[in-house]
């Protein structure tokens, strides 16, 4: 069985991140977002909301879990028995970032991180962006899903 995790704080969850796990059930068996903790973020939604959101609006769906972990993602992947590591890629940026990280974990554990570029469409929505426009009262609900 190829298991993927799809790491990140989803603060919030957009349609992007969406995108990337739907794509993600494409490619591998099962699929678990994990909502993690950055110490260099502050979260806008607290944890629990962000967990019952995406359990919400993935409950039809068997083959994805929603879990919170702490820690190294590479140490949660092998708890979770999982071979490969999601990430969504939106521009040449996210690549510098990624691509760093993602050859660590290959190189201290061997857990591969398979990107998929962001659809067109979608490429302009970020966490950050969405957080922007709610911190003052801006309607955010059509980079969230439905």
């Amino acid at each position: 069985m190829k298991r993927a995790i799809f790491p990140g704080t989803f603060d919030p969850f957009t349609k992007g991140h969406h995108s990337i796990v739907m794509r993600g059930l494409e490619v591998f068996d099962s699929v678990i977002i994990a909502i993690g903790t950055n110490s260099d973020k502050t979260p806008m939604w607290p944890l629990d909301k962000r967990l019952q959101f995406i359990n919400e609006l993935f409950n039809d769906q068997s083959r994805i879990t929603v879990e919170t972990y702490t820690g190294l993602t590479m140490n949660y992947c092998k708890e979770r028995n999982a071979t490969h590591i999601i990430r969504g890629l939106r521009s040449s940026k996210d690549f510098s970032y990624e691509q760093p990280i993602a050859q660590t974990n290959r190189a201290l554990s061997g857990i591969e991180t398979v990107f998929f570029a962001s659809d067109p469409e979608l490429t302009h929505i970020s966490s950050t962006i969405v957080r922007d426009i709610a911190q003052y009262e801006g309607d955010i609900g059509s980079f969230l899903p439905d």
